[in-house]
């Protein structure tokens, strides 16, 4: 058991996983008459309900919100949450505690192997949490399912965060932490040719971000895997960003806090190593997998950075999760749908292992 993950949950937050875990294990009959109901947005995606429930909540009670506070109180409400909906797996054949070298200092990493055997590859996956929030603790359940639906290893790892350390520091530590992913892989029984960079929302710009600054290079990711990126944090406005603002989980407010921790120097906010849709040339990039959130502000752009890498000549496989919200892959106790979507994301890093 990885103790770096491990999250000891108060009373309240016991008692919001049994809650959720009871939400859970609705019959599908009963969701999909709760689901009538559900509202529906100006792209035609009806929202489930069980989605419809957690932004409400997170609209309304204090400890479900990722802003507000210090940033410290902040990362362990995200690290409780998240393990208040932690789904139910056996043990794993591999999770082992491991370090890398950062450029400002060694940081922390988790391998899990969810099967003994040869794994199909590897995958370096970077949490989520706006450059502020979010950590290997957070994301612990989202990366054991996509290890039990990929059959790769997960190199799940942290990097330093702002407001204590603004752009570029996450860049430069997931550019070290790729550099570890290849050089250990051998060690790990894994082709270095065989690993897929993910993540999610910010982990998901820093995903892209690693495809596009090791371009060229002799080892290259086999596939980018982004699940609901932001990919412009210039301040474009887009429909979602507008539809989406407020009442489903990650509000502009969340947003325009996160933007300004990270990206304090107005003028980085237009540097691609921020805003990776802002790129001139994507070209010779590894494909892409590219899923979006139905009701979720980064909708639009995660969709107009696939199109883009389409138009450059990149193997895109688009994805559209038409009922969820924001940070779904965390949200799998709770949600049939976003076990269902998990899956298919796991699925699909394996194709692109197979490949």
């Amino acid at each position: 058991m990885s103790r770096a993950t491990s999250v000891n949950l108060p009373p309240l937050a016991k008692l919001q996983s049994r809650a959720f875990r009871v939400a859970g294990r609705l019959p599908a009959s009963v969701l999909g008459a709760l689901g009538r109901f559900s509202e529906v947005n100006a792209a035609g995606d009806r929202l489930a309900p069980e989605m419809a429930v957690v932004g409400q909540a997170a609209g309304r009670l204090p400890w479900l919100s990722m802003t507000g506070g210090s940033p410290a109180r902040a990362r362990r409400a995200l690290d409780v949450n998240s393990a208040s909906m932690e789904q139910d797996f056996g043990p794993f054949a591999v999770e082992e505690d491991l370090t890398y070298d950062g450029p400002a200092g060694p940081l922390g990493a988790t391998r899990y192997r969810a099967r003994e055997g040869q794994p199909t590859g590897l995958v370096l996956f970077i949490h989520g949490g706006g450059f502020v929030v979010g950590s290997r603790a957070s994301h612990d359940s989202a990366v054991r399912a996509l290890a039990v639906a990929s059959g790769a290893d997960i190199l799940s790892i942290e990097y330093r965060m702002a407001p204590e350390d603004p752009f570029p520091a996450a860049v430069d530590d997931c550019l070290a932490a790729w550099r570890f992913a290849v050089a250990a892989a051998p060690e790990w029984g894994i082709d270095p040719n065989r690993i897929v960079v993910s993540g999610d929302s910010a982990g998901g710009n820093l995903a892209a971000v690693i495809a596009q600054q090791t371009r060229g290079e002799a080892v290259v990711p086999r596939l980018q895997a982004l699940i609901y990126p932001v990919t412009d944090m210039s301040g474009a406005e887009t429909g979602s960003r507008r539809e989406f603002a407020s009442g489903y989980f990650l509000t502009k407010k969340d947003m325009d806090s996160f933007s300004d921790d990270y990206l304090p120097v107005e003028s980085t906010r237009t540097d691609v190593r921020a805003s990776p849709l802002l790129a001139d040339d994507l070209s010779g990039l590894p494909p892409a997998y590219v899923i979006v959130a139905g009701f979720d502000p980064l909708r639009d752009e995660g969709i107009a950075y696939a199109e883009k890498l389409r138009a450059a000549g990149v193997l895109v496989t688009l994805e559209r999760a038409g009922s969820m919200i924001h940070g779904f892959i965390n949200m799998g106790l709770l949600s049939p749908d976003a076990r269902e979507y998990t899956a298919r994301i796991g699925a699909a890093i394996a194709d692109g292992l197979s490949r």
